[in-house]
């Protein structure tokens, strides 16, 4: 993929901003949109680049890139919105969304011309920024091939999944994994809490032992002993994650008891604590139940 090609990057969230600053400052010629445009004119200005709606910004791009929350966002935004896409076009949807909204919006833009892969990632803001996100690629080989040189600038790990739509599905199921780890972790770390143990120690203890998982090693004391809860990836969209997964489990019937019971966690989280909280705030809702802290310096909630 040629620098001089013109890219549309639609979604400034926490993990759009690092991933169109960093191909700004490799070299990409970006037009940025958000569905908050006072966010995008900030971001252009920081970065001397140019913001537009999404229905200015897409008709004049080679390449499209999406970091959208939702499935129904992105159709909304390449399908509905946008009819005047340039034929020719690849759009890149990196968004968490679902495999089969996914593929039919595939079909639909590969009727008009345009080409689809999704590309999720996964590794967090500090990731982005540094350009070691891993991604996952659903698509045509020669549609990926078209997109990899794009993806090298942003991920230190690019995995072909398959067909469209894989992609999303291997994300979805990357998050349940991921969903699951932390919540037995936070459980554990609870029970020793309260039998006297030392939350800190036991972090420790388990990133030197068989139960170390991502969560032990770049959450539990960054973002929860601490209190500050700001991982940057929002409890809605990991329970929206976790959705996607079940509903892959029910689609090709698969019996998956424990998944469900760690849906049913992260839903609860979400309708307590409400909107807007960080992933790494599923950890309150533990500790209400359990009725101690994990904080550095708490006792009894």
């Amino acid at each position: 993929m040629a620098a001089t090609e013109a890219i549309a990057f639609i979604g400034i969230g926490n993990m759009g901003w690092p991933m169109a600053e960093r191909l700004l400052r490799l070299g990409h010629l970006l037009v940025v949109s958000d569905a908050s445009q006072e966010r995008a004119a900030r971001f252009a200005q920081e970065h001397g680049c140019r913001s537009a709606t999404a229905g200015d910004a897409l008709p004049l791009a080679d390449v499209i890139v999406t970091m959208l929350p939702t499935s129904a966002v992105v159709e909304e935004v390449l399908c509905r919105r946008s009819p005047a896409l340039r034929p020719g076009a690849l759009v890149i949807e990196m968004s968490s969304g679902v495999p089969a909204s996914t593929r039919a919006i595939a079909e639909q833009l590969t009727a008009r011309g345009v080409r689809l892969i999704d590309a999720p990632v996964s590794g967090g803001v500090k990731r982005a920024m540094t350009g070691e996100l891993a991604i996952m690629c659903g698509g045509a080989p020669e549609d990926v091939d078209r997109a990899t040189p794009l993806l090298r600038l942003l991920g230190s790990s690019i995995v072909r999944t398959g067909a469209v739509g894989s992609a999303h599905a291997m994300k979805a199921l990357n998050n349940l994994v991921s969903a699951v780890g932390f919540v037995a972790g936070i459980e554990a770390l609870l029970i020793g809490r309260k039998f006297g143990l030392d939350p800190a120690l036991m972090v420790d203890v388990l990133n030197a032992s068989s139960g170390m998982n991502n969560s032990t090693q770049k959450k539990f004391k960054q973002f929860v002993l601490s209190s500050t809860f700001d991982s940057g990836f929002g409890l809605d969209l990991m329970a929206k994650d976790i959705s996607i997964a079940l509903d892959l489990a029910q689609g090709t019937k698969t019996a998956a008891p424990l998944s469900a019971a760690c849906r049913e966690l992260w839903s609860a989280a979400a309708a307590v604590l409400g909107p807007g909280r960080d992933h790494t705030e599923m950890a309150r809702l533990s500790e209400m139940l359990a009725g101690v802290s994990l904080a550095a310096k708490g006792g009894t909630a």
